[in-house]
């Protein structure tokens, strides 16, 4: 979810993606996309149940088109304000043309507009549809969320919740230990990654409900980047409330 121009918006984007970008920016420097009215959103501006499906069949139709064509990736899709925008990154347009009558012979009766225009930075992708480090935090806080409540966990409970923090720079570890410590956080143990990195592994007695973890983890991502380092996620114990009942 982001705000873009005063608008909620649904974000969808292509993770793997971003593990190519460095070769695809040198052939792929032009963004395209195709942007279609909906028939039926909600009131939220986004897709309800009953339009859901003949959208995704357009999409599937534009990936398919794109596959046959070979002229690019399917990096995202945006749906705000009554709109949804599909974003491409192209290697070459000379057949765009063929690509788009393809694609949408079959959604005629949709108000559909397109075009593509020169990217090869990839800000599109970059700062659009990759999520900030909140964004992508937020996204991994309610995952974890959910499969505790998929195993009988409130969240409502408070229970030690670890943080992990790594830093190229080690001579930030003692002004970020006594940060993480101004905040109640205590250090459990000096860590490393794989590639050799120090850092922290650290906890304190919190609820992991969604909001709730949502704010700590903002709070923590402000504080480590401040010193430079690099906030890791969180971990907890399932926690099941067992209600008493009078006999």
């Amino acid at each position: 979810m982001k705000n873009l121009e005063g608008k909620a918006a649904l974000i969808q984007f292509n993770a793997g993606i971003s593990m190519e970008i460095e070769d695809l920016e040198y052939t792929h420097q032009t963004v395209g996309f195709v942007k279609a009215k909906l028939k039926d959103a909600n009131e939220k501006g986004f897709l309800s149940e009953k339009e859901e499906p003949e959208i995704l069949f357009m999409e599937d139709k534009l990936e398919s088109s794109m596959l046959k064509f070979r002229i690019g990736k399917y990096v995202g899709r945006i749906v705000s304000d009554g709109y949804v925008t599909f974003l491409y990154y192209l290697q070459f347009t000379y057949n765009w043309p063929d690509f788009i009558e393809y694609a949408l012979n079959e959604h005629t009766s949709y108000d559909i507009t397109n075009g593509h225009s020169h990217d090869a930075d990839w800000n599109y992708y970059k700062n659009l549809l990759y999520p900030t480090s909140k964004e992508w935090q937020l996204i991994q806080n309610h995952k974890v969320c959910d499969s505790l409540k998929e195993q009988g966990d409130s969240l409502q409970v408070p229970r030690a919740i670890e943080h992990k923090v790594y830093f190229k720079n080690e001579e930030v570890q003692e002004s970020l230990t006594q940060a993480l410590e101004k905040e109640g956080f205590k250090v459990k143990e000096e860590i490393k990654n794989e590639d050799g990195v120090k850092g922290l592994d650290f906890y304190r007695l919190d609820k992991p409900f969604y909001h709730d973890i949502d704010e700590i983890t903002f709070n923590l991502i402000e504080i480590t980047e401040f010193y430079g380092a690099q906030y890791d996620g969180w971990e907890t114990s399932v926690v099941k409330s067992v209600m008493k009942q009078g006999i």
